[in-house]
């Protein structure tokens, strides 16, 4: 891929794909960390004379203009991130955006508005692509967390530039994913959570001849409990993913990787921070019941399986963090990371979730937040991304 400083931008119109899917409530961004993340680029663009144009996605509006998913909220919190006005253009192609384009002189940004507006973006539609490319001479692709969809405006705008790199971002997250991914200095843990096991299993069996130790939580450890037949009440699980669970057990049982799933639960009658709630031993499990986080006994067990790494990777809550009854598991954990990167360890923690959960227990001690949750797990998996992909040279 190329530099993006060896890209003469000056007075060039330069297209930016951006990841600005960032949590709006009533009109205000609740979370700029994925706005900032992108400044660097934005920033550089604009000493260096580019008329910058970004490009973003905002949630699952399946084609259709939803007002309530409009990017205008992420143009206010960019214009005060940057010190200056950022135009923000009602739709992403067409005659009104070129005219808004043709009239900015070097320095000026632009934000269009979602891309999902339109279903060609998710289709990786060509004539929806060659629309997008128009508004641009120069392609720069600083989204990391879209890197894994083949969509319009993160594959197929690529082929209709010759000149295109990635942005700082972007790059960033290669090279510290990478060093996970390829290099891990020893003691390496992984520590996995959140609801969903299928998304998670291209890493695990990618970890299971380099990790040292997995860690297991969230909603996703009760495939496992599934798998060996102890009860799971009202637990979530994924049934079609029951045999997979036995297998990474099995293999890791064959690397010799130290594999640790809770040993306590935190249960709760309802899926409410207010319910009925007890802990319990993992086989004591009531039907009717389902479990929200992780016991104090599996958080102290955890917390020492932490000490003394030297490359952790965390993705995923140990529990439902966004509840207060249900987020102690989260706490500890996160702590025990960021006391770890204190002491010299190299930490990344991945996925939208974790990031809020970071956010919201003022954990900020990470060698690397990446920004990518799908696209960070699919990259440590070994998969080849799109969005990376349609930037190299051939």
């Amino acid at each position: 891929m190329r530099d993006i400083k060896r890209i003469s931008v000056r007075g060039k119109r330069v297209l930016v794909r951006v990841d600005f899917n960032v949590p709006i409530s009533n009109g205000i961004v609740q979370d700029d960390t994925r706005v900032r993340a992108t400044l660097p680029t934005i920033k550089y663009l604009i000493k260096n004379g580019a008329i910058v144009i970004l490009m973003s996605h905002l949630g699952r509006p399946k084609g259709k203009v939803k007002k309530e998913l409009s990017l205008e909220p992420v143009a206010k919190v960019l214009s005060n991130l940057i010190n200056q006005k950022v135009k923000f253009v009602s739709d992403c192609i067409g005659n009104n955006v070129k005219s808004v384009i043709n009239e900015s002189r070097e320095g000026d940004v632009i934000l269009l508005e979602n891309l999902r507006f339109h279903p060609e973006e998710k289709e990786n539609d060509a004539e929806f692509s060659q629309k997008l490319s128009e508004l641009g001479d120069i392609y720069i692709n600083d989204a990391f967390g879209t890197a894994h969809r083949k969509h319009s405006s993160t594959y197929g705008v690529a082929k209709f530039f010759k000149e295109k790199a990635p942005g700082f971002l972007l790059m960033k997250e290669i090279e510290m994913l990478s060093q996970i991914r390829d290099n891990p200095a020893h003691p390496f843990t992984v520590i996995l959570g959140g609801a969903k096991i299928s998304t998670k299993l291209g890493v695990m069996k990618n970890f299971l001849n380099k990790a040292d130790k997995l860690i297991i939580g969230g909603g996703m450890a009760f495939n496992f409990f599934k798998s060996q037949g102890i009860e799971v009440g009202k637990s979530l699980i994924e049934e079609d993913k029951i045999e997979d669970s036995k297998d990474i057990m099995r293999k890791a049982s064959k690397e010799n990787i130290t594999f640790l799933l809770p040993v306590d639960i935190m249960i709760a009658k309802e899926f409410k921070n207010d319910t009925e709630k007890k802990v319990v031993s993992k086989d004591k499990m009531e039907k009717g019941w389902m479990g929200l986080d992780i016991g104090p006994i599996t958080s102290r067990i955890f917390e020492e399986a932490i000490k003394g790494s030297k490359t952790i990777f965390w993705n995923g809550p140990m529990g439902v963090f966004e509840m207060e009854n249900f987020r102690e598991g989260t706490e500890i954990i996160g702590k025990a990371v960021s006391d770890e990167t204190n002491k010299g360890a190299f930490s990344v923690v991945g996925g939208g979730d974790t990031i809020s959960c970071l956010n919201l227990l003022r954990i900020d001690k990470i060698s690397h937040i990446s920004t990518g949750g799908g696209a960070s797990l699919k990259f440590l998996a070994g998969e080849t991304l799109p969005g990376i992909e349609a930037l190299e040279e051939k």
